[in-house]
C-alpha cells in the first residue's frame, strides 16, 4: 500500500483566478472564502478570483490567499478522492505552506491559522519595506559554491542562503546592494541561470527582523495541538509533535533558510512513496522530480 504525503505551496504560487471554479462547485469552498473574508476584513474571494495581480502579490495579501486557496484545493480532493485524504500519513509545506500543512494535520484550526498567516504576512511586508532587499534564484551551483558567492559579495552588502530547494537550486536573500553583484559572480562560478524573484524583500534572512518577534507574540496566544500526522519542518527537515516545539520552529523559520531538499529526502527515507501537491501551481511537483525522478507527485490545483 502506498505511503501518502501532502505538500503545500508557499508564496509565489499565487495565480489570479485561483479557487474560482471550486467555489462554484463546492459549498465547503464557498464557506472557506466566506469565513476568510469575515476574519480578514476584506473580500479575499474577489482578490483571488479577479486580482489584479499586483494586489494578489502583496505579501500581506498573498499569504492568506495561498493558504485559503490551498485548503480549497484540499476540499476538492476530499470530494473526489476521500480515500487519499484519509490515508495521508505525512505533510510538509514550503515556508508559508507549513501553516497549511499544520492546519491539515489538526495542529490548529482554519481560523487560527488564517489569523497567524495574516499577521505573518503583514510583519514580513513591513520588514521588507524597512530595507531595500530581495531574493535571487541561482541554478546550477551547489550550496558550497553559493557560500562562495555570499562571501564574495559581502563587501557590497549582506547575503544569505534562503531556500535550498533541490540539486543545483538555491535561492539567496539579501540587501539590494549585494544582489546587484550576484549574477556576474555566480555566472563566473558556473551557474547556469540567475533569476531575480518578484518578492517584496529578503525573506528567510536576518533582514526579516522584527517580524520573528511579532510572530512569536501572536503564536504565544494561539492554541495549538499535537499534529495527528508528522509535519516536516522547514528549519531542520524534522517532524515535530509538541505544540511549543512547533511554535518555536515557525518563529525560527522567518529568519532561517528553508531546507526543502532535506525535508523531501527525509520523507523519502521515512518510506513516503506517493506525493500530492495541494494548492496553486506545480512548483513542488517539479522540485520533487529533480530530487527523485521516480517518485510520483500528483498536482491538485486550486482551480
Amino acid at each position: 500500500m502506498a505511503k501518502i504525503a501532502f505538500l503545500f505551496p508557499g508564496q509565489g504560487a499565487q495565480q489570479v483566478g485561483m479557487g474560482r471554479e471550486l467555489e462554484g462547485e463546492l459549498p465547503a469552498v464557498r464557506a472557506l472564502f466566506d469565513r476568510a473574508g469575515e476574519i480578514l476584513g476584506f473580500d479575499l474571494r474577489r482578490v483571488c478570483f479577479e486580482g489584479p495581480a499586483e494586489a494578489l502579490e502583496a505579501t500581506d495579501v498573498s499569504q492568506p490567499a495561498i493558504f485559503t486557496a490551498s485548503l480549497a484545493a484540499l476540499e476538492s480532493l476530499k470530494a473526489t478522492h476521500p480515500e487519499v485524504v484519509a490515508n495521508c500519513a505525512g505533510a510538509a509545506g514550503l515556508s508559508l505552506g507549513e501553516y497549511t500543512a499544520l492546519v491539515f494535520a489538526g495542529a490548529m484550526d482554519f481560523e487560527s491559522g488564517l489569523k497567524v498567516v495574516r499577521l505573518r504576512g503583514q510583519a514580513m511586508q513591513e520588514a521588507a519595506l524597512a530595507t531595500p532587499s530581495g531574493m535571487v534564484s541561482i541554478l546550477g551551483l551547489d550550496p558550497a559554491a553559493v557560500d562562495e558567492v555570499c562571501e564574495r559579495v559581502a563587501r557590497y552588502g549582506r547575503l544569505w542562503k534562503a531556500n535550498l530547494l533541490g540539486p543545483g537550486n538555491v535561492v539567496v536573500s539579501g540587501e539590494a546592494s549585494a544582489l546587484e553583484h550576484v549574477c556576474p559572480i555566480a555566472t563566473e562560478l558556473g551557474a547556469m541561470k540567475v533569476v531575480p524573484l518578484a518578492v517584496a524583500g529578503a525573506f528567510h534572512s536576518d533582514l526579516m527582523k522584527p517580524a520573528d518577534s511579532r510572530l512569536a507574540g501572536v503564536l504565544a496566544e494561539t492554541t495549538m495541538h499535537a499534529p495527528r500526522i508528522p509535519v516536516y519542518s522547514n528549519v531542520d527537515a524534522r517532524a515535530r509533535h509538541e505544540p511549543e516545539d512547533l511554535k518555536d520552529s515557525l518563529v525560527r523559520q522567518v529568519l532561517s533558510g528553508v531546507r526543502w531538499e532535506e525535508s523531501m529526502r527525509a520523507m523519502l527515507a521515512d518510506g513516503f512513496d506517493t506525493f500530492y501537491e495541494v494548492g496553486p501551481g506545480r512548483v513542488l511537483t517539479g522540485l520533487l522530480k529533480r530530487i527523485d525522478r521516480k517518485t510520483p507527485c500528483v498536482a491538485i490545483p486550486a482551480r
